[in-house]
């Protein structure tokens, strides 16, 4: 494994993915991006795996990507610009595809910068938790882009509403954790946000693995259910699948045991 990412197993269960390059706010590089590609299906694929989370060493979660070297040769596959650059911006927004489509739920622990790309790896997952030093900012449109990059016209609206990620987005405003929290960008502040992530993964690791990731599933694919009844129609095609995978009659078991 790459020295940018740290990949421990605290548990068999949990998996915490940290970007480690502290001296530059984890900011992505070419390596850096490979590796969390490489981390990311080695978990898609490990059935022990119930849970992802993803960190940044030191103050910062992942400041976007690295500057001074915003073309690395390796990421062409020989061609030259611009056709360089849009394969290597199509590799770092795979980044989002593959924690969207990934089975295990992702948290975030955002323990500071979230910044460009940094952003939109965070509002990729699942769940986000903060640090009271946690920032947000998309970033892009300062660096003369357009404002929509790595997903995040995708996930932003979906978890904010559409009205403050216009207001997010075009104005790339920084936003700290008093008000991601406020916003419902994030669902949890704390001055341990690791520790927070653990904690929640712990608790998923209590319930049936089929219905977590189940439950993954059906909550982003109804987020583009076109009625109610297409969304109780996936709902309930969900519940009769776990009700077959055994995993329900022992959790119904463990509840009556506990009283």
């Amino acid at each position: 494994m790459s020295s940018t990412l740290e990949v421990t197993l605290p548990r068999p269960e949990i998996a915490v993915l940290t970007l480690n390059r502290p001296d530059k706010l984890n900011a992505l590089t070419y390596e850096l991006v490979e590796a969390l590609h490489d981390a990311l299906d080695a978990a898609g694929n490990d059935n022990t795996v119930r849970v992802v989370v993803l960190t940044g060493a030191g103050c910062g979660f992942c400041s976007g990507l690295d500057l001074s070297t915003p073309n690395p040769d390796e990421a062409g596959g020989g061609t030259e610009f611009p056709r360089s650059g849009m394969r290597w911006q199509e590799r770092i927004a795979e980044l989002t595809a593959k924690i969207h489509r990934l089975r295990q739920p992702v948290i975030a622990a955002v323990n500071g910068v979230a910044y460009g790309g940094g952003f939109g790896i965070a509002a990729a997952c699942d769940i986000r938790v903060a640090s009271p030093s946690a920032r947000f900012c998309t970033q892009f449109i300062k660096l003369g882009l357009g404002g929509c990059d790595i997903g995040v016209s995708y996930t932003l609206p979906r978890i904010i509403g559409a009205g403050t990620a216009f207001d997010l987005i075009l104005t790339a405003r920084a936003v700290d954790a008093e008000e991601a929290l406020r916003l419902g960008l994030v669902s949890r502040v704390t001055e341990t946000p690791v520790d927070e992530a653990m904690s929640i993964a712990e608790t998923l690791c209590d319930f049936g693995k089929f219905g977590v990731e189940s439950t993954k599933q059906v909550l982003w694919a109804n987020l583009e259910a076109s009625s109610l009844e297409a969304a109780l129609h996936l709902e309930n095609r969900s519940q009769i699948l776990a009700s077959t995978s055994g995993e329900m009659r022992e959790a119904a078991a463990k509840v009556l045991r506990k009283g």
